[in-house]
């Protein structure tokens, strides 16, 4: 029944309106794209290495299954891909625009703070070892820390890997899609259609299978794709939840703000039909009122006509 209003919000005739309201989100993005570019360029804290822990250090350097490029692609543009779809069909500039902020914004968020505690922490990669020392040929000084004398990049890169950003910004992009679906299609509407979870769970699989490439690449630990994943997800769930209901919640399928908005549009048509009816049940008193007056007034007229009547019939009679 709360469908029925889709179709008359477009993104030609509230796209300004919506994206104007929402401007200082748009400013935070923008923000938060500086930052990331700043933690980025920062170097990580150099943490001690030892030549005793070079032992689980010593995996080969091996290129990306995943390349980083890569990413973007199927954690941001394809979201974005299936939103535009999903509001061609029902004409929603609220549920696009809403979706494209949330996903922005899960992406971002989850991309500063790993970038943040990477730099913090500065966790060697598994295969520091050839980072450090590309000819084989380890070196320490007197105090039994590395002396790396690879390309600064790469050493760089190899201070890394807690936690892994591929898998935290699949989880972040891929698990907000996977809550658009899930809100979109029922799928926890109690009446059991399993192909549905198949759906939901899909984004999250490929998800995974990110993370686990990057502990065959040997580019991370397991507790950096753990802990990756666990972020991602989490800011996932949090900014879709700022802009759409639980999926399992029966309004599920849509955002917060086109309730918001029926609300708004029913409270402003019910004013006008309060005030109609009260004018209409005034009408009707008056009416009413005026009728009375008339009956009383005939009855009156009739009243006096008859006495008149009489009065002359008694004078012709001799009576008066």
């Amino acid at each position: 029944m709360r469908e029925v209003q889709l179709g008359s919000h477009t993104l030609r005739s509230h796209g300004y309106t919506v994206a104007r309201t929402h401007m200082h989100d748009w400013l935070i993005l923008f923000l938060l794209v500086v930052i990331d570019i700043i933690l980025y360029v920062i170097h990580p804290f150099y943490r001690f290495v030892g030549k005793d822990m070079m032992t689980d250090l010593k995996y080969p350097l091996k290129s990306n299954t995943v390349p980083a490029w890569a990413v973007p692609i199927y954690a941001v543009l394809l979201p974005m891909l299936i939103f535009i779809v999903v509001y061609i069909r029902r004409r929603d500039i609220y549920d696009l625009h809403h979706s494209i902020l949330g996903l922005l914004f899960s992406v971002l968020v989850t991309a500063v703070i790993t970038d943040a505690i990477k730099n913090a922490v500065g966790r060697p990669r598994p295969d520091f070892f050839w980072r450090c020392f590309p000819d084989g040929k380890d070196v320490y000084d007197t105090l039994g820390d590395v002396i790396c004398h690879g390309d600064k990049s790469v050493i760089k890169e190899g201070h890394k890997s807690f936690p892994s950003g591929h898998t935290s910004g699949s989880f972040a992009g891929l698990g907000f899609l996977s809550l658009y679906l899930s809100g979109k299609i029922k799928a926890f509407d109690s009446k059991g259609h399993v192909a549905k979870l198949c759906i939901v769970f899909l984004p999250l699989l490929f998800a995974l299978l990110v993370g686990i490439s990057r502990v065959d690449d040997y580019w991370h630990h397991w507790q950096d794709v753990f802990a990756g994943g666990l972020l991602g997800l989490v800011m996932a769930t949090f900014c879709y939840l700022q802009f759409f209901p639980p999926p399992y919640h029966s309004e599920g399928w849509g955002p917060y703000a086109y309730f918001r908005m029926l609300e708004e549009s029913r409270g402003m048509t019910q004013v006008p039909n309060a005030q109609t009816g009260d004018q209409t049940q005034l009408l009707e008193a008056l009416v009413a009122n005026q009728d009375d007056r008339q009956s009383y007034h005939g009855c009156m007229s009739l009243g006096l006509v008859r006495d008149h009547g009489s009065t002359l019939d008694e004078l012709e009679s001799g009576r008066r």
